[in-house]
């Protein structure tokens, strides 16, 4: 007799329903969505909620339990690395089943059951925007303020070669020619310092003014 069995057996033993159950489990938490008909969706989802909200603990105790429900050391250590992180702040409700309508052959109710943190449609969580520079430039940001740039340091490149030219020392000329640096320097000399009849010459004509 089935008193108080409000479970649904799905037309199978206990033991094939205890493995195709364990089965759905670790194909959802490995794929994070499944497609199956809605009765063995909401079997499943009384079936994995518990197992969930058990890797919030990450003990040894709590692993060894899952595994005997889930025989399956993958899906173990999926869920206990990458699922329990997201879930961690939620109190329940990890799964969430959306019909998707009737099958061709027997007319049974379909649905997709999936874990909610996973989909990224429906999750609230804002990204952070990334943070890109912009060189902001003059007034007019057509082609002409391009090209109006590139003639001025044009320009400007022209002005410091010939600044370089008129700065160039003669007796780096006189060099060229084949004079020793030493008779170059005291030409430069001479030229630079005023001599004595020159001196004589500004005095005398003081003298008469």
């Amino acid at each position: 007799m089935r008193h108080g069995k409000k479970f649904n057996h799905l037309g199978r033993t206990k033991s094939h329903r205890k493995a195709m159950l364990s089965n759905m489990a670790c194909s959802l938490i490995q794929h994070k969505r499944i497609n199956t008909t809605l009765a063995k969706a909401k079997a499943l989802r009384v079936y994995v909620e518990p197992l969930i909200t058990k890797s919030k603990d990450d003990s040894t105790h709590s692993r060894r339990v899952v595994f005997s429900y889930l025989n399956d050391k993958f899906a173990v250590t999926e869920l206990f690395r990458e699922v329990a992180p997201k879930i961690g702040e939620r109190p329940g409700g990890y799964t969430r089943i959306i019909k998707t309508g009737n099958r061709m052959g027997d007319n049974a109710e379909m649905c997709l059951i999936e874990l909610v943190d996973f989909n990224e449609l429906y999750t609230t969580e804002k990204k952070a925007p990334s943070k890109k520079r912009r060189r902001r430039r003059g007034a007019s940001t057509d082609g002409n303020a391009a090209t109006q740039e590139q003639s001025a340091t044009t320009e400007d490149n022209k002005a410091t070669e010939s600044s370089v030219k008129e700065e160039a020392p003669k007796a780096e000329v006189k060099v060229e020619k084949g004079e020793d640096k030493n008779e170059a320097l005291k030409a430069n000399k001479e030229e630079s310092t005023p001599t004595a009849e020159s001196e004589d010459k500004s005095t005398e004509e003081e003298k008469k003014d």
